[in-house]
């Protein structure tokens, strides 16, 4: 047998449509510096820690991040600590002062409400008004021609109640002068 210190690539073609688990090594690839032949370590390790080692880019970032994010952690911990201590400092002084203070978190919160109703109706009545100007705005060609229409259909509708009165007062006059008779006949006999 010959000495294989070198690596060596080997190309492989598959002609069936298999599919193989590349999940280790998704190109298929020969990766030096593994002895086997095959590197089997995880893809993400591979791209997070490249083989080269990391760039002078990467390290600045990390050297400069660390006092940062250090800083912002202390102060953090510093403002964490301090609500803590005015919680308790106050927390007596509220259950002294509540019979003062709930009432006036309540009429607070009741003017905070009316605020936000009042701009909330005052949106909706500019949103409303602007959506009746564009409208109006889009058919104001139309207008004519709809208020003759309408005027058509009112004059029909006119007709129609005038011959259902007219029809309504006839049978009325009709039942009147029956009752008449009736009563006439009433009277004779």
């Amino acid at each position: 047998m010959t000495d294989r210190s070198t690596p060596h690539q080997v190309q492989v073609h598959t002609t069936t449509t298999t599919r193989h688990d590349t999940s280790t090594n998704p190109q298929g690839r020969y990766r030096s510096g593994v002895s086997g032949g095959v590197n089997t370590a995880n893809t993400a390790t591979n791209t997070l820690f490249p083989e080269k080692g990391p760039t002078t880019s990467q390290v600045l970032a990390i050297l400069a991040g660390l006092p940062v994010s250090g800083i912002l952690f202390a102060l953090a911990g510093l403002t964490l600590a301090g609500t803590l201590i005015g919680l308790t400092i106050t927390t007596p002084l509220f259950i002294l002062f509540s019979p003062v203070l709930v009432p006036a978190t309540i009429v607070i919160g009741l003017s905070v409400a009316g605020f936000l109703t009042s701009g909330a109706c005052g949106v909706t009545a500019l949103s409303s008004f602007s959506w009746v100007t564009e409208y109006i705005r889009r058919t104001q060609g139309t207008v004519p021609e709809q208020l003759e229409s309408a005027k058509h259909g009112l004059a029909d509708v006119a007709g129609y109640v005038g011959q259902k009165t007219k029809e309504l007062g006839q049978k009325t006059k009709d039942v009147g002068q029956e009752i008449q008779t009736k009563a006439q006949d009433a009277k004779t006999t």
